[in-house]
């Protein structure tokens, strides 16, 4: 069993839970979510002011009553908080870090800003040095206190040192600071943390990922994110995730699926058209190996301009009233 499903399991026991890459750009969340967003099978705070929640009030008030309902699809639902990383992350952490306290929620958060971010590709960016990074991460872990949280660390970042997009020399850098921010935010005594390692259409071969994974710091780390804005089924991802972990001593994974309803779209990264959400957020996957189902990536937010899309992480109301009616019932 995980830190964090003891964790979890612990504070259910004391009554305080309940039941069982692209960079979005993350604004300001409300301190409180009302009782009708947090759903029941899922011990991960919902954001009550997320763009999905204001669109769907929006549209309410429009008369698009239907429409407004479909996006309750994802507003009702825990999606992690992407600190933008040219800003100092802690206001927002904080803030969602005192709110998840309050309501006996983890906090669900992505930690994506090391730097050379994404190889100059849609999500370019990150901090412009090392010391920077550290800086961030720091600040970051400091805002989450004793709050329960779960933190996604630098989608990418792994996987690009395997396929050569991050360039050699950079490699030793990327796997010490990803090493030290698996240490500073384990400081934080409720707090855990998964460091990704991309999905199985990207690095076909799992144990190519299993040394840069070492030389992260794996070890140290709750286990391994997979399919982090990504459309890979559940089952094909979690096969990939048992073949991973046999090669990190049984390291345990979380899976985002906030869309990866109707699988992907052979060819199609980029807001591919007509996926759908996944399984919604929850610890109870029916899986040892599998810690939770996750929705890292906030559905509706676009991959980048492509197909459409607006900038990478800006919202896009049309892309998740898709998702939305994708899902079905």
């Amino acid at each position: 069993m995980s830190r964090l499903i003891q964790t979890l399991a612990t504070l259910a026991a004391l009554g305080l839970a309940a039941g069982c890459s692209s960079a979005p750009e993350t604004g300001g969340a409300s301190v409180a979510a009302p009782a009708s967003t947090r759903p029941a099978d899922s011990p991960f705070w919902v954001d009550p002011d997320s763009p999905a929640a204001r669109q769907s009030r929006l549209w309410r008030q429009q008369g698009r009553a239907e429409e407004a309902g479909l996006l309750q699809r994802i507003a009702g639902q825990p999606a992690a908080l992407w600190p933008a990383g040219e800003i100092d992350p802690a206001p927002l952490v904080s803030r969602v870090a005192r709110a998840a306290k309050a309501a006996g929620r983890t906090a669900l958060f992505t930690a994506y800003n090391i730097p050379h971010r994404d190889c100059g590709q849609h999500s370019a960016g990150g901090a412009p040095d090392a010391a920077a990074y550290r800086q961030w991460t720091g600040r970051f872990a400091d805002a989450i206190g004793d709050a329960k949280a779960l933190v996604v660390l630098e989608p990418d970042a792994v996987a690009h040192i395997v396929d050569g997009c991050t360039p050699g020399e950079l490699h030793a850098e990327r796997e010490q600071l990803l090493g030290e921010a698996i240490a500073r935010f384990k400081e934080q005594p409720n707090t855990a943390v998964y460091l990704d390692a991309g999905n199985p259409a990207w690095i076909t071969e799992p144990e190519k990922l299993v040394e840069p994974l070492k030389r992260a710091g794996i070890d140290r780390a709750d286990g391994f994110a997979l399919n982090v804005s990504n459309f890979q089924t559940t089952e094909d991802t979690t096969r990939y995730g048992k073949l991973l972990s046999a090669g990190l001593g049984g390291k345990h994974f979380v899976i985002d699926t906030s869309r990866n309803g109707n699988g992907p779209l052979p060819g199609v990264w980029c807001n591919p058209p007509g996926r759908a959400l996944g399984t919604r957020p929850t610890t109870g996957t029916g899986d040892p190996a599998v810690d939770a189902y996750l929705w890292v990536k906030r559905p509706g937010e676009s991959d980048g301009s492509c197909a459409g899309g607006p900038d990478a992480g800006r919202w896009w109301p049309e892309y998740a009233l898709g998702l939305a009616r994708g899902a079905g019932a």
